[in-house]
């Protein structure tokens, strides 16, 4: 980043931590500590544990399963973790895996591996034994960390037990300590993401810590959170929306629940201003009686796609309060739609925040007029060093990077999303997306979910099929399924093959994993 670029997003940054509460008059001695935390860490979580055990040392840093602990607390175990690491090998470089559930574990892993300059490796909880051993093979992990449920599957490095027991706890390293001096001013290290690997085998994706503040102030600029008000974040840690739920209740001191399972009845139950989730557990709230015994203001969404017919269907019950983030594991954001955009355009994405460029390219490279669709673009202050997969990169244009979908600009700045390039089909020589199909399925009320997807055609060279879960009591025939689709879009995009299944198969974050849908259609 140039220095007139990062001069600004810093700039956007202040105002936006102003707005929010986090940059308002401190104490000499406190503000020595916050400084000390940004100036060692960088814009990183542990950079937010620093500042926060220096500024509201005795605020509750989180509540989870297991109990709670304050922000002096989450300092002082960090620095002992981060020690005992160091004993153990762990230092700038050195790949740690994260495999657990929501809950004190992986962010006290996380922020002690900052405060080494260690990488912090983010796997999928759904990841199948052998999927497993080849990224830690393939990643080089020295350690991974895991609940114990996990720990089996853990086959070709060192393991931590980070929730239940084990012959090594996350509890033991807090209580054992470790005599080497943590570094004054450690690397920068990097936070892998695995990609949704809903269509092949998952990638590592590098987030190094961001430059500057801009980042925060980009979701700040549409997500209005404040200063030490309490967050529930439901999404997945291991996922990059709960980990940025994460960044940014750190930077806003704010209390984190965690629960290691999601249950609509405890959700409601939780006294929180902000919630972090997916979309699908908006679904699942709206399948219980349920009240929120504390209205939040906001609850953001990301991770999947959220169907407009779901957006609306939670507003008109639980209030004006949803925001939806749209990015990927590589772009971070896209865009973001708040309650105004989810009710004048349900289907939105949104619009580019503060400090992003959004463009519409046609597949001549050339960018598309408002209305006109082609493959999305985005530029915007996160970093992204790549694959950890040397043959692996995302398409890349004027300095923009492809998200892999297909879209277009309202009148209004607002992003409309088609699917994804590579789930297009040809079938019988037209081009068919499935996420038309998808969305029209999805808002009958007879559905309660739905997922379309391309399958080999010996004919046609591929059919689009339709898997799909009925709503409790409905009675319907593959033939009302295809009825619905012929009288809304075109004969290409009605589904030769309805199924009805009982669920669908689906990743830590939500995502219909289609390369299943594929083989059971097979």
């Amino acid at each position: 980043m140039d220095l007139v670029g990062w001069t600004m997003g810093t700039a956007r940054a202040v105002l936006e931590l102003t707005r929010s509460g986090v940059v308002r008059p401190v104490r000499p001695d406190r503000l020595l500590g916050m400084g000390e935390g940004l100036l060692r860490y960088g814009a990183t979580v542990a950079a937010g544990c620093v500042a926060g055990a220096a500024r509201h040392p005795d605020r509750t840093a989180i509540v989870d399963d297991a109990g709670w602990l304050s922000y002096a607390e989450l300092h002082r175990r960090t620095d002992r973790l981060a020690r005992a690491f160091a004993d153990r090998g762990i230092g700038p470089g050195v790949r740690v895996g994260v495999l657990c559930r929501n809950h004190r574990g992986p962010v006290e892993t996380q922020i002690a591996l900052g405060k080494l300059g260690a990488d912090a490796v983010l796997l999928n909880t759904g990841l199948s034994a052998s999927q497993l051993t080849a990224v830690i093979d393939e990643l080089g992990l020295h350690t991974v960390v895991a609940d114990e449920e996990y720990v089996p599957a853990v086959r070709s490095c060192r393991v931590v037990t980070a929730w239940g027991a084990g012959p090594t706890t996350l509890e033991d390293l807090v209580a054992r300590d470790g005599d080497a001096p943590l570094p004054l001013l450690p690397p920068s290290g990097h936070t892998i993401v695995l990609t949704s690997g809903t269509t092949g085998p998952p990638k590592g994706a590098r987030r190094p810590a961001p430059h500057s503040l801009a980042p925060v102030a980009a979701v700040l600029s549409a997500i209005p959170l404040r200063a030490g008000e309490p967050v529930l974040i439901a999404a997945p840690l291991l996922h990059t929306w709960g980990n940025a739920g994460l960044l940014l209740s750190l930077l806003h001191g704010a209390p984190m629940i965690l629960r290691r399972k999601f249950d609509p009845a405890d959700v409601v139950e939780q006294h929180c201003d902000a919630v972090f989730a997916v979309p699908v557990m908006l679904q699942r709230l709206l399948e219980t009686d349920l009240r929120w015994v504390h209205a939040p203001r906001i609850v953001a969404v990301s991770g999947s796609a959220l169907p407009a017919s779901l957006a609306t269907a939670f507003m008109d019950r639980f209030g004006d309060v949803l925001y939806n983030l749209y990015g990927s594991t590589e772009v971070s954001w896209v865009s973001i739609a708040g309650p105004a955009d989810l009710r004048a355009a349900p289907g939105t994405a949104g619009r580019a925040p503060a400090g992003t460029r959004l463009l519409i390219v046609a597949e001549d490279g050339a960018p598309v007029e408002p209305g006109g669709e082609g493959r999305v673009f985005v530029g915007n202050d996160m970093p992204f060093d790549g694959y950890t997969r040397d043959d692996a990169d995302v398409e890349r244009i004027d300095g923009l990077m492809g998200t892999g979908d297909v879209g277009h600009l309202d009148a209004d700045g607002r992003l409309h999303l088609t699917g994804r390039a590579d789930d297009m089909i040809v079938s019988g020589g037209e081009n068919v997306h499935p996420g038309p199909v998808e969305e029209l399925l999805g808002a009958r009320p007879e559905v309660r979910e739905a997922a379309v997807t391309g399958v080999p055609d010996d004919e046609y060279g591929q059919r689009l099929a339709a898997f799909v879960v009925l709503a409790d009591g409905a009675s319907v025939e593959a033939d009302d399924v295809r009825d619905w689709v012929r009288a809304e879009l075109s004969r290409f995009a009605v589904p030769r093959d309805v199924e009805f299944v009982d669920t669908l198969p689906r990743n830590a974050t939500g995502k219909v994993v289609h390369r299943e849908l594929v083989t059971r259609s097979g």
